[in-house]
Parts: C-alpha cells; structure tokens; sequence
C-alpha cells in the first residue's frame, strides 16, 4: 500500500447557510432578499456595528498598557466573572456560593463543544451517550455531540399544526427518558422556531427535569436581542438554578453585541458545591489546554469593558433594544401586510407570537424553493426566515412574494 493521498476522502456537501448567501451575493436581481443569514442588519440591509462597540474598540486602542500576551487557559478573569453574572444574575446563588465554573470559548459553539466534550468525558451515564436534541434546533448542534462520541436524540418541540409549542410533547419526553438523561434547552428565542416555552411551562419543564435528576444543557445564544431585556432572556436558566437543576449554560456575544467574527463566548458550569466546581474547572483546564491553548484577547476585552462600565453598561442595553426594537417592528409590519392588505390565506399570527432574529413561517419545502428560484428570496428550505433581513424597503416585497406562493 502506497502513502497515503486522501483519494479516497467522501466530499462532503456544502453549508446549506453558508452556500445560501454565496447564491445570495451571485444574484444580480434588483429585489433580491437574503432571509438566511443569522446576522443583524440595519434598515439599510448593512451590518451594524454597535456604537457601544466601537467606544469600546477605540478605548482599547488608546490603552497603551494592553499587550499582547496569552490570556489563562479559561480566559479572561474580568470578562467570564462579568459574564457569569449577565447570564446567572449577580445575586445568583451559584455566584454568590463560589460554585459556578466560567471559561471563556470560541463563541457559543466553542462552548457548546467544550460543555459536550466534558460530559463525554465525566458524565456518568444512565445506559449509551444521549443528549435529546429539539426537533427541530440548530444544525450544528447535531455535529457538535456527534463528534465526541454522543448520539443525539430529538425530543419533540415544534407542532407544525399550529405553528408553535408542542409543549405536550416536550413534557412526555422529559417523563419518559431514562433518569439522569441530557437535554439540550434554547434559554431564549429557540433557533430556528422563534418559539419558547411560557414562564408557566418553563415551571412545568424544571419540575419535570428535577423528579427525573436530568441535566440542564442550556444554549443562550440571543440574550437580550430577544425580547431587548437582558433579565428577561435570562429568565429560565435563572429559575433553573434557583430550583437547583443540574445543569451547564453556553453563552455567546455574537448576537447581542454584533461580534459575530470575534468569537466571544463562555462555557459556565454551575455543580453543586464550591469543592465541586474547583474539580471541573481543573478538568475544563485540561480539556480547552488541548484544544485551543488560550482564548484570543480582543473580543473578550470589548465585552470586559461595556459589562464592567457602569455607563457601557446602559449603553450597550440602549444597542440591544434599538436591535431588538427594529426586529419586533418588521415582526408587527409583517403581520398587518399580510392579514391586514394582502389577506394572506391562513393564520399568521404566529409571526408575532415567537421572539427572536428567526421565524418559522409555516410553509412547505415547495414553497420555500418557489420563493428561492422565482422571487429570489433566500430562505432555508424548511421555511425559517431571518427577521433581521427584512427592512421598510423590502418587506412589502417579501410579503407579496410570500402571498403569491401561499396562494400557489
């Protein structure tokens, strides 16, 4: 046998998202619309960087104390310390009993294949390595667990009859997997439903979760950009903790903040001693040693600042609910093209019942590639479109199109 020449290495399909903007920015029709990408844009369909941001940016620039030195393996103190406290709250009893272990990850998926690479490791396991997935949920968690070693198992989530929660479902699930089983939650604004549990059901799915000793595997991807209150998204992981849930979070600030090329995340454990945690942290240590050495340093720094700075602070929460503002806006002008002029044949009520940058729209695989080849919207196949795509210059085209191709 010769040396080896990866002859033989399958091609592997291409990003459907990412192949979806390239066929995006090839198109040279006028009207074209990109509804795919999971990126904020202005009125003007640009990229927004956030004015709190750039202060920031520009404070760190002028600071000629800053070098350029490895950060520790877990990141930077000041960044995943103020971090902890956005997403658990600063009077958190995991904080305020020193048992919650911070490390700070290439955004949300380096932390959620750093938290799915330390259970792999240390989780004791009732039977095979599952973690039950929403059906539907982000794409790539599904990679994620599969790549170090844990089948993914969905749970059901969506009811496409009414185009929202089947929370029937998703309490049967939690009531019949095994004791001690993983489960993957979206914290806020489920990608890519836009469709969260009420605070009631949220109860429900703790009381569940408690009784069966499962483990809390919380994604927050979209704090604040949600509903435009941070205290609000964080809602549900709080309320976890407090009812003493086991269970991790994975947090990102590729979204809230615009630092979507940055890569600021955190892994946060929250076990149930302070003895406990210095255990994991040892091991996350270990684990993020090997994998990337050290955490980069400007994003991390960015964030560090505006959480850290009391005028920052309100600052950037100003940001947050311009974002946030600008997404319900094009949710509500939506709903009254399509109910109120258009008359939309069926309900569409649910485009302002979810939350977040992504909606579900309802409609089929046909309609959804009917709406890629004939009206050039760009839209994944599944009918989730990005709210952040739509403006006051495209939105009645888009609601047109969407018309004609409900209408057949």
């Amino acid at each position: 046998m010769s040396a080896e020449t990866w002859q033989d290495v399958p091609l592997a399909p291409p990003d459907s998202i990412f192949q979806l903007t390239a066929s995006y920015k090839a198109d040279t029709f006028e009207k074209k619309v990109n509804l795919g990408v999971g990126a904020y844009r202005d009125d003007d369909n640009k990229p927004w960087v956030l004015p709190v941001v750039q202060k920031a940016s520009e404070l760190i620039l002028k600071d000629t104390s800053l070098d350029h030195e490895y950060l520790p393996i877990t990141g930077l103190a000041s960044y995943t310390t103020a971090a902890a406290k956005l997403i658990l709250g600063a009077s958190s009893p995991a904080i305020q009993e020193q048992r919650t272990v911070s490390v700070q990850t290439i955004s949300g998926t380096g932390a959620n294949h750093l938290g799915a690479l330390f259970l792999s490791r240390f989780y004791k396991w009732n039977g095979a390595p599952q973690v039950y997935l929403s059906k539907p949920t982000w794409a790539n968690h599904h990679a994620i667990f599969k790549n170090v070693g844990i089948e993914p198992v969905d749970y059901p989530y969506y009811d496409p009859k009414t185009i929202g929660l089947d929370f029937d479902g998703f309490i049967g699930s939690l009531q019949n997997a095994p004791e001690r089983s993983v489960f993957l939650l979206h914290a806020c604004a489920h990608n890519p439903t836009g469709v969260d549990p009420t605070e009631e059901q949220w109860k429900g799915v703790a009381d569940v979760m408690l009784a069966k000793k499962h483990y809390a595997f919380f994604d927050c991807a979209y704090q604040g950009f949600a509903s435009g209150d941070l205290d609000k998204d964080a809602w549900a992981v709080r309320y976890f903790v407090d009812r003493g849930v086991a269970l991790l979070v994975c947090q990102s600030f590729a979204k809230n903040a615009g630092l979507y090329g940055e890569r600021v995340g955190a892994l946060h454990v929250v076990p149930p001693s302070k003895e406990a945690a210095e255990r994991v942290k040892s091991q996350l240590s270990v684990l993020q040693r090997s994998e990337i050495s050290n955490p980069p340093t400007y994003g991390a720094r960015v964030v560090s600042l505006i959480l850290n700075d009391g005028i920052l602070f309100e600052e950037w929460k100003a940001d947050i609910r311009t974002m946030a503002g600008r997404i319900i806006a094009m949710r509500k002008e939506l709903f009254r093209l399509l109910t109120e002029e258009l008359h939309t044949p069926g309900n569409w009520e649910h485009i302002i019942n979810q939350i977040g940058m992504f909606s579900f729209t309802g409609i089929n695989a046909g309609q959804s590639k009917q709406l890629v080849e004939e009206a050039h919207v760009y839209l994944t196949g599944n009918g989730r479109i990005s709210m952040a795509g739509l403006n006051t210059k495209n939105i009645r085209y888009f609601a047109e199109s969407l018309d004609k191709v409900v209408r057949g």
